[in-house]
């Protein structure tokens, strides 16, 4: 009586770890990694130049300032909000103009010029057109601590301040340009008929993380708290005023804009997990298959059961020019020694025929359809061309 041995599909606990670890440590991975990418885009958007967030790039201190001078600060996000709340004794400052759509920027123009000063926030080419006209946007620069170099007062009693970012140039008469760097001014005032607007190439004197550095307080009270009432207005993309005019966002079409700046970037980190986790998982099946192993067999295998199943394959594929193919190469490669042919040559008609013919006395047979012939058109003439063969190679054995 024998006992049937454990096979190979019957895995054990500790084979069933090693090949789960490797998926379990890529999802891990790649939790970790998303739950990382999470918090770096939210610790770089969440509270952005928000006069309510204690956040590094928050503006909280900023707000907390100016209320203990007397400044009352009045958060809108949308366009409406902010043209009722501005007027006579009102500073406006808008902390994104880039991201408010042609026409919005237009209809913020035409209020701009009811309201005593409005700041404007790093203002690029898409806005600047609009709301500043007669001022250029050059190439931006680096943020770092920028001495005044003008003559305007509030800019004097700040000193130096942490200003870099986007760069302005004008020709306006009665404008300030302070705070150049490489001869561009990154903070530039102009005069306007009711009031005036300053343009700041960055934001960034205004996070609570930097308001202690450097003359960024000071700048920051003097430009916002000239006025008893500071209307902060954060642009939002649900602003229902963008879906006015023609349309556009951000200064630019939709026609204007790349595949790629059309996809949420939300579906951009997706995608990166996704491609992340393919990698992972590649590798982890790569290891998995691990190297070839040679084995000993079970059982021992006839040379005859071999033939015979290889022999029912091409049976039950009916591949009878198969078949024929390998017994006439399997008895050329015999002959070719026996006749003194160099193996090399053994599947040559020019080089086996001869040699065939020159060893075999009777010259009645073809040998070149015996040896080289078309693939037979039943199993009668394959079973026929194999007795022929082995016929053949047992006459010129005994010749």
């Amino acid at each position: 009586m024998t006992t049937a041995s454990p096979t190979s599909t019957s895995l054990s606990a500790h084979q069933t770890w090693v090949r789960v670890r490797g998926l379990l440590l890529a999802l891990t991975v790649l939790v970790v990694a998303g739950v990382v990418m999470a918090l770096m885009r939210s610790d770089t958007q969440h509270g952005l130049l928000d006069p309510r967030s204690p956040d590094p790039k928050g503006s909280r201190a900023v707000a907390e300032l100016l209320e203990q001078r007397g400044v009352g600060t009045q958060v809108v996000t949308t366009l409406d909000e902010a043209t009722a709340a501005t007027g006579p004794g009102t500073t406006l400052l808008v902390t994104t103009p880039d991201l408010l759509t042609p026409h919005q920027q237009e209809r913020l123009r035409d209020d701009m010029d009811a309201t005593e000063r409005t700041v404007l926030l790093a203002p690029g080419p898409p806005s600047v057109g609009i709301l500043a006209p007669g001022v250029s946007a050059e190439s931006t620069t680096s943020v770092s601590a920028l001495a005044p170099r003008c003559r305007l007062a509030a800019a004097e009693r700040a000193g130096a301040v942490d200003l870099g970012g986007e760069r302005y140039t004008t020709d306006l008469p009665g404008s300030h340009a302070c705070y150049p760097s490489d001869g561009l001014a990154t903070l530039l005032r102009i005069d306007g008929p009711t009031g005036d607007t300053v343009l700041l190439g960055s934001p960034t004197f205004l996070h609570n993380e930097r308001l202690a550095e450097q003359g960024n307080a000071s700048l920051a009270l003097q430009l916002l708290g000239s006025r008893p009432h500071l209307v902060w207005y954060l642009p939002s993309l649900d602003d229902p005023s963008a879906a006015g005019g023609d349309g556009e966002t951000g200064g630019r079409d939709d026609t204007d804009r790349t595949f790629v700046e059309l996809i949420p970037s939300g579906w951009l980190w997706g995608t990166l997990q996704l491609a992340l986790a393919a990698v992972l998982a590649a590798l982890w099946r790569a290891r998995r298959l691990g190297p070839l192993v040679t084995e000993h067999l079970p059982v021992v295998v006839r040379a005859s059961e071999a033939a015979e199943g290889r022999a029912r394959l091409y049976r039950r594929a009916n591949a009878r020019d198969r078949a024929a193919t390998v017994l006439r190469t399997a008895t050329r490669t015999r002959l070719a020694p026996l006749l003194g042919v160099p193996p090399a040559q053994a599947h040559a008609p020019e080089s086996l025929l001869p040699a065939v013919s020159a060893r075999l006395a009777s010259a009645d047979r073809d040998l070149g359809a015996l040896l080289f012939g078309p693939a037979p058109a039943d199993d009668a003439a394959l079973t026929l061309l194999a007795d022929q063969l082995d016929a053949l190679e047992r006459e010129v054995r005994t010749s």
